[in-house]
């Protein structure tokens, strides 16, 4: 019989997952897993004991499986990674052809069949969706977890109009594929994944092609930036947003900004960015199931 970890933050989803967890292992075990459930403590690896299960199946939005996948890659372990959407914010999911309702996913996961993805990874830490620094991007570090669990992504947004009273550019040297420029900006997004916050941002990002997809709005005066960040929202393509694709990039500044890995605390500057293509595992849903 095949072994299936099950971990869930039993916040996520307003306390559906918690709610619906005894369903949730039961479709697993029907189809012939063994499951041990394992409510997440972000202070425990949730591979230590588990280091040949043949699936470790996450229910939480990115953030949980940025810190499952993180915790996989330090132990060296390449085990395939399911995922339940059942955060704030899916892109991950939504990437991988997840439905949005809990039992629904936990059947395709069950049911399904192994692929490889694409990884991205900044200095020492792995992220699945998006690495970014800049005005909104650490928006859902510091966003309550009670308020996102209330409120959902409109917390995001209360959040984030706060950020407009600290708007600055941030000096940076690029390398991108050994292509050199230097930019004052006031974003910057660097995507594995396809969306963020539901928002299809890089419009020809896939997980799956081996590169990143990268969006850098330029610093001009603010409503040019903000003025231009809307077109390309919009479909646009303004010079100051500046589109990129690439594979690894270097970036330098004299600032130490902070910096997010899917809504997590990210790494410091100097930034050694690179796309591992098919490094990680995923249960996906099988052709005919998205």
């Amino acid at each position: 019989m095949k072994t299936a970890v099950f971990l869930y933050n039993p916040e996520s989803g307003r306390g559906r997952v918690a709610r619906e967890a005894e369903q949730i292992d039961e479709i697993f075990r029907t189809n012939g897993y063994e499951v041990i459930p394992q409510p997440i403590d972000f202070n425990v690896n949730p591979f230590d004991g588990h280091e040949t299960v043949d699936l470790m199946v996450v229910a939480g939005g990115d953030g949980t499986v940025n810190f499952a996948v993180n915790a996989m890659k330090r132990k060296g372990l390449d085990i395939p990674i399911g995922v339940i959407p059942a955060g704030t914010a899916n892109d991950f999911a939504g990437a991988l052809g997840m439905s949005n309702e809990l039992l629904v996913a936990a059947r395709q996961i069950a049911s399904g069949s192994i692929d490889r993805v694409d990884v991205g990874r900044v200095n020492d830490l792995w992220f699945v969706n998006i690495f970014s620094f800049g005005i909104f991007t650490t928006t859902s570090q510091r966003t309550p977890n009670a308020r996102k669990h209330r409120i959902g992504k409109l917390a995001y947004i209360i959040e984030g109009v706060k950020e407009f009273r600290t708007i600055h550019a941030v000096p940076l040297e690029i390398v991108a594929d050994g292509e050199h420029f230097d930019l004052r900006s006031l974003m910057v997004l660097i995507f594995n994944g396809e969306t963020a916050g539901g928002f299809r941002l890089a419009r020809t990002s896939s997980i799956r092609d081996g590169l990143f997809d990268c969006i850098l709005l330029e610093k001009k005066d603010l409503f040019r930036s903000t003025l231009a960040m809307g077109q390309y929202l919009l479909g646009g393509n303004p010079k100051i947003v500046r589109h990129l694709r690439a594979r690894r990039i270097d970036i330098q500044s004299t600032v130490n900004e902070p910096t997010d890995v899917d809504g997590q605390p990210g790494a410091e500057f100097p930034l050694h960015i690179e796309c591992v293509a098919g490094g990680l595992r995923v249960m996906c849903p099988r052709r005919g199931e998205e």
